[in-house]
């Protein structure tokens, strides 16, 4: 293989990568390990479809320590936005919901934008989330990032309805609260408010299996395992509070005691819940039996969770079954792993053109040489001693004649030579030199090495035809276009998969 053949098998090679590192995995992945939970039960198609995201946490100004409208803040805004893009468009509608709902955190410094910046982030959410509520309904719940608890509740929830309300999805009522105030003053509004509507679902007569959608998870101990589908720590409880003590400005879990009021008042058979950036899987008990909690991980794949996931939830839509609801975890592709994929892939790539001979490989060749020398040593292995020939298995004497002339004369050898100081043994046979000549043939030996040494008409080495420091040059020089090459024709390839998704 020459060096222009490397390259073009490179140039293939950069394509496929690209291809599924931009296209594939997001539509391969999840539609390959996932898929709606009544499907893969075997259960009747009567089922409402759900898929639950929650924690895009569209990033902004507060989200990193970079300047506002910097080049450095605007290319990781669009790659953060660009990956959601893809996994909702590739991932989460080709599986056809009914319903989409989202739990909370769509932008990360909500309180904390102005006016203009909270319509930029409002439109970027709608373009990374492009769906139509005529033709699939979508159902919002406001995080902590998005209004702020009770004390710092800054933002108009009209963009995504009221903060506490329900709706019904076959034979599943889903039942949504503003988590953010439960654990408000008392006396406050919007705690009062949540606790006031929590209490007239609960004077409700139940008709209906109940899900708890909060955007903070209920309470649960310190160290709690979370299920195999957990891979950062555990995070525990921590609340801070306002300066007056009377608020909370943050916290990790609803508290115990509100957790237990909610269990008790909506009746559950299932909590979703966000908050937490990653997967976990918690039974609560309360006074009408043990309670299931999904903590669904973020969707996106820049805030601590480098394995982002959505769920999908199958809502029965009768009362004849006896599984009313159903969840399914499903992951989406390790971006990180794929950025490093191809970090990795240029170093290959540049190591494979500096090196590579230039005078090409021949894979072919060198593979036919394999196993002629292959078959030689297993011949040489298995095939038996051959019977010496008469001429072979002879002694020779010097002997010098009255001029001085040295004759060999064959002798028939009887006894065999056991002494290695009494012999020289050659190549071929077992001819055998007699002590007598034994000194003047190394005199000779010597001469003659001396002689292979010294004379200046002994064949050498051949010479190199360009210095160390030229060959570098011009290898680096021959990489160089190579990889421009490459680029040139990937390059394009690139750009088309990324503005594919990102264009309406």
């Amino acid at each position: 293989m020459k060096p222009s053949e490397l390259t073009a098998v490179l140039c293939l090679i950069w394509a496929l990568t690209l291809l599924y590192g931009e296209m594939l995995a997001f539509r391969l992945l999840s539609l390959a390990t996932c898929g709606w939970p009544h499907h893969s039960q075997s259960l009747n198609n009567n089922y409402l479809k759900v898929a639950v995201l929650t924690d895009p946490q569209l990033t902004d100004r507060t989200s990193l320590r970079l300047p506002p409208k910097s080049l450095s803040l605007e290319l990781v805004q669009f790659y953060s936005d660009l990956y959601m893009r893809r996994a909702f468009l590739s991932s989460v509608l080709p599986f056809d919901p009914d319903v989409i709902l989202f739990l909370g955190d769509h932008f990360d410094g909500g309180p904390y934008l102005s006016d203009l910046e909270w319509k930029e982030s409002l439109s970027r959410l709608k373009h990374v989330f492009p769906v139509s509520k005529q033709e699939t309904p979508v159902y919002w719940i406001a995080g902590n990032h998005d209004i702020g608890y009770e004390y710092l509740h800054t933002r108009a929830p009209q963009e995504f309805g009221s903060l506490n309300y329900r709706f019904r999805v076959g034979q599943v009522e889903f039942i949504a609260i503003d988590a953010q105030a439960i654990d408000g003053n008392p006396q406050g509004y919007m705690a009062t408010s949540t606790r006031a509507f929590v209490k007239n679902v609960s004077l409700d007569i139940q008709a209906y299996l109940r899900v708890l959608l909060t955007h903070i998870p209920l309470y649960r101990q310190d160290k709690t395992d979370c299920g195999p589908n957990r891979k950062s720590e555990i995070v525990n409880q921590r609340i801070v509070r306002s300066p007056d003590r009377r608020e909370i400005a943050y916290q990790n879990y609803i508290t115990e005691e509100s957790s237990k009021y909610l269990l008790d008042s909506i009746q559950p058979v299932l909590v979703l819940s966000g908050h937490d950036h990653d997967q976990c899987d918690v039974v609560h008990k309360s006074k009408y039996g043990p309670v299931k909690e999904h903590t669904v991980g973020t969707i996106s794949w820049q805030q601590g969770n480098v394995y982002p996931s959505f769920m999908l939830l199958s809502a029965c839509n009768t009362s004849s079954s006896e599984k009313l609801v159903l969840t399914q975890l499903c992951f989406l592709p390790v971006q990180l792993h794929i950025y490093i994929w191809y970090l990795s892939l240029f170093v290959l790539t540049v190591l494979a053109l500096l090196l590579w001979p230039a005078g090409g490989v021949s894979f072919w060749h060198n593979f036919s040489d394999l196993l002629v020398c292959g078959k030689q040593l297993i011949s040489s292995i298995t095939s038996r001693p051959k019977e010496k020939d008469e001429d072979l298995n002879c002694e020779y004497e010097m002997m010098w004649d009255a001029e001085g002339s040295m004759h060999l004369v064959k002798k028939a050898s009887n006894v065999s030579v056991t002494s290695k100081s009494e012999k020289i043994s050659v190549e071929r046979g077992t001819t055998v030199i007699r002590p007598t000549a034994k000194k003047n043939i190394s005199q000779e030996l010597e001469v003659s090495v001396n002689a292979d040494v010294f004379d200046p008409m002994a064949k050498t080495l051949p010479r190199a035809s360009k210095s160390w420091t030229k060959l570098v040059i011009q290898r680096l020089v021959r990489t160089f276009r190579m990889v421009t090459i490459i680029a040139a024709v990937n390059v394009p390839i690139y750009m088309l998969l990324l503005f594919k998704d990102w264009i309406d």
